[in-house]
């Protein structure tokens, strides 16, 4: 096997441990603990909630799975912040919002509440989108900004911090979280 084939594979394994470690514990193991303290757990029998839930589920699992393998493919890297892309990840998902795997995992949480139709989960989703929200304004963009530089932001001019800023109207985006307008 040639070094660069081997070297895909370590980076697949350790996006797989990493995914398993990080956004399964926000998706998997904490919802669980917290259905587990909810007692009776309900489930969405009406389709009304099910397919909803199923549907966002599906999209964010699959949008997880396409953003890491943009990072590993494309950026040559992992989505753990000790084995970032080396290389800035601008295809995908990513052309849409700068951070498609938060999205991704909102939308699993989000799903995950409508499918046990809790409002524990509902207010650990908000909870979540939160404080993902922090990580990113106060962590994240700033880290990118110092090791991508005018790369990353001219792709913050161009891509909005969340994605969904884009159905807006041009005259509302400017105030929706400090995105520039588009």
């Amino acid at each position: 096997m040639n070094p660069s084939a081997r070297h895909g594979i370590v980076l697949a394994f350790k996006t797989l441990i990493f995914t398993a470690l990080v956004p399964g514990t926000v998706t998997v193991y904490l919802p669980a603990w917290l259905l587990s303290r909810q007692a009776p757990v309900r489930l969405a029998h009406d389709v009304w909630l099910s397919l909803p839930a199923g549907l966002l589920m599906l999209a964010g699992v699959l949008g997880y799975a396409l953003c890491a393998w943009d990072f590993v493919v494309r950026g040559q890297g992992t989505p753990a912040p000790l084995d970032a892309p080396k290389a800035l990840v601008l295809s995908g998902l990513y052309r849409w919002t700068r951070n498609p795997m938060f999205l991704s995992v909102l939308l699993v949480l989000l799903a995950e509440a409508l499918y046990f139709r809790s409002g524990i989960l509902f207010a650990y989703t908000a909870a979540a989108a939160l404080a993902l929200h922090g990580l990113v304004v106060r962590y994240e963009e700033p880290r990118l900004r110092e090791r991508y530089g005018p790369a990353y932001t001219d792709y913050c001019r161009t891509v909005p911090r969340w994605g969904w800023q884009r159905l807006l109207p041009v005259r509302l985006r400017a105030t929706t979280l400090g995105e520039p307008p588009q």
